[in-house]
This record gives C-alpha cells, sequence and structure tokens, in this order.
C-alpha cells in the first residue's frame, strides 16, 4: 500500500479533529481551559493541513512513471 494515502486520511482527521475544537468553544470565552483547546484546535486544524499536503505530494512522487525510451535508430 501505498504511503500517501494513510497519510491524507490522518491529515484530513486532522484537520476535521481541529475545526471541531475550534468551532465548540465560543467567541466570548475568558475560561482559560476553554481558549486552550480553541488554541490548540487552531494548531491541529493547520497541522492538519500541512499533513494532507504532504500526503498529497507523497502520492503524487511515488507513482510509478515508466522509463523514457529514447530511440537513437537513425
Amino acid at each position: 500500500m501505498k504511503t500517501g494515502f494513510p497519510v491524507i486520511i490522518i491529515g484530513s482527521v486532522m484537520f476535521v479533529a481541529g475545526l471541531v475544537m475550534f468551532y465548540s468553544i465560543e467567541l466570548g470565552q475568558t475560561d482559560s481551559i476553554l481558549r486552550l483547546i480553541k488554541n490548540i484546535g487552531t494548531f491541529i486544524g493547520l497541522a492538519g493541513m500541512g499533513v494532507t499536503l504532504a500526503g498529497i505530494l507523497l502520492n503524487l512522487i511515488s507513482k510509478n512513471q515508466q522509463p523514457i525510451q529514447e530511440n537513437f535508430d537513425v
């Protein structure tokens, strides 16, 4: 199994988890724990975007390409 697909799935899960953590807390909260959860959600969401992009790049790079065959018969 190629390594790109699991990384894309993990990144997508991280992004969704970050969205849930960020939007589950209301904007005007003064409790430090709730603000910490909101900030952690921001970090996890942004990291999830990076992991997803890395998975897409891994998938594109690891595709099997047929070598170019040059014909020098002239």
